[in-house]
């Protein structure tokens, strides 16, 4: 039996992988240099690297170790399903009991109307689906030029062609010939960087409605849908403010308008609700949901759609499908999951005692010279890192450089908090204690504290 261990030191681990490992989103000349970080064991919230050093996982992984790490629950019910069936496909008429009960636990649990999943590998293959998917329906419904997708600037989709095209990051657009056609962006709800002298809920407003306007500029035939994260997640835990996202229904309810919500970090739990769509009010015709599905132990995505959208689509074959549609394996450690989410009442844990908990913890790094914002949505929260509080300044310099300032004395405190440009985010684990949270919000705020200091000494802070 094949065992793979951290059976080298960590210089000959991190060699073999500067050799032959390609790492996303990584200059791998850069990681060669430093040396990739080395992950051997991971408990709770706790990961441990190669040389023993604790570290506490303020990300959850990736956005997606909902329940924690160690479940022993989820490895025995891979154990039990690939000694039963480990694989079949979904494809020429056939099924399997994991695929069928999953499907129906999520009609189970999803808002509304959305009783039907299309299985996918991940978010980045499923968002890939919602372009098919909606091309389709209207194409089949007699309106075959309303193919335009609109999408936000900053917002953040997945990295596949279709996906990084839905997204709205120039990062990714400058790389491979994206975004592919039909596709548009319109601005995002960031009102700390963007929303200059508006309130916020003028902002929310004006952000909203550059959708209406693009609608009528474009032409409401051309028009298919338009997709959003309830909470942007990658683009720095952008929280819109409270006007956006219902004047953003209005406007697809009145030039019937598919809405897609992006769920992939914002469902099962993490909002406080079992998606953030519940969040933030809104009733879309498609969400797109993968990480917490399956805490990340195996990969899954999938579409969950409306009853309207599944019964067009039913009429004719939708030539459409990934080899690992709706895994048996994934399946099954995807319904446990789901179980321990529900039995252990972690949604509710979030909205009503770990959520609100981090938020009076976090409000309180207001208080540091350096932080403009420190906000939270249940348990995904930001910081705005910022030389002027009043007037939301920018850092001199190149964007984004305390930001990593702050992610690397982050490491150095034995916590994982990102940075997103010169924002700090954090999404723990739903399972997050109080005393955990202390712990991380003390980390946090030494970390800020290095930062600001290393800053101010070399002039930055101006």
């Amino acid at each position: 039996m094949t065992v793979i261990s951290n059976h080298m030191p960590t210089k000959e681990l991190q060699a073999l992988d500067a050799a032959h490992h390609m790492h996303p989103f990584t200059a791998a000349n850069e990681l060669e240099a430093i040396g990739a970080r080395v992950i051997t064991r991971a408990s709770g919230v706790t990961l441990t690297d190669s040389e023993g050093n604790q570290i506490l996982d303020a990300m959850s992984g990736l956005w997606c170790v909902n329940v924690g790490y160690g479940r022993e629950e989820l490895a025995q019910a891979a154990l039990r399903q690939m000694r039963e069936l480990p694989f079949y496909n979904t494809f020429f008429m056939t099924t399997h009991v994991p695929a069928i009960a999953l499907a129906t636990k999520l009609a189970e649990l999803a808002p509304g109307d959305l009783n039907h999943v299309f299985f996918a590998g991940s978010g980045s293959e499923a968002n890939d689906t919602n372009i098919r998917l909606v091309r389709h329906y209207w194409s089949e419904k007699g309106k075959p030029s309303k193919k335009v997708i609109i999408g936000r600037k900053n917002g953040y989709h997945g990295s596949t062609m279709g996906g990084a095209s839905l997204g709205g990051m120039k990062s990714m657009h400058a790389q491979g010939g994206l975004p592919i056609p039909d596709i548009h962006h319109i601005d995002q709800p960031h009102w700390w960087a963007e929303g200059g002298d508006m309130t916020p809920e003028e902002f929310g407003l004006e952000r909203a409605r550059q959708l209406e306007a693009a609608i009528l500029e474009i032409g409401e035939d051309r028009v298919a849908a338009f997709i959003g994260e309830p909470i942007q997640g990658a683009g720095g835990v952008i929280i819109p403010p409270s006007t956006y996202w219902p004047e953003i229904q209005r406007i697809c309810d009145k030039y019937e308008i598919l809405l897609i919500a992006d769920e992939v970090i914002c469902g099962f739990g993490r909002t406080g609700n079992w998606f953030g769509s519940q969040t933030v009010g809104i009733r879309p015709d498609i969400m797109t949901i993968a990480k917490g599905l399956t805490s990340g132990y195996v990969p899954m995505g999938g579409s969950l759609v409306s009853d309207e959208i599944a019964r067009v689509i039913a009429e004719n074959d939708f030539n459409h499908g990934y080899t690992y549609s709706g895994h048996p394996v994934a399946a099954a450690v995807a319904l446990e999951n789901l179980r321990i989410i529900e039995e252990e009442k972690l949604v509710e844990r979030v909205r009503e005692d770990v959520g609100p908990y981090l938020a009076a913890k976090w409000k309180a790094l207001e208080a540091h010279p350096m932080v403009g914002e420190a906000n939270s949505v249940g348990l995904m929260a930001t910081l705005a890192l910022t030389p002027n509080k009043a007037t939301r300044a920018k850092f001199a310099g190149k964007e984004g450089a305390i930001g990593l300032r702050c992610r690397t004395r982050c490491f150095a405190n034995g916590l994982v908090m990102r940075h997103v440009g010169d924002r700090m985010i954090i999404a723990p684990p739903l399972v997050i204690s109080h005393a955990e949270i202390d712990t991380l919000v003390e980390r946090a705020y030494r970390s800020v504290d290095e930062a600001y200091i290393s800053a101010k000494a070399d002039g930055l802070f101006v």
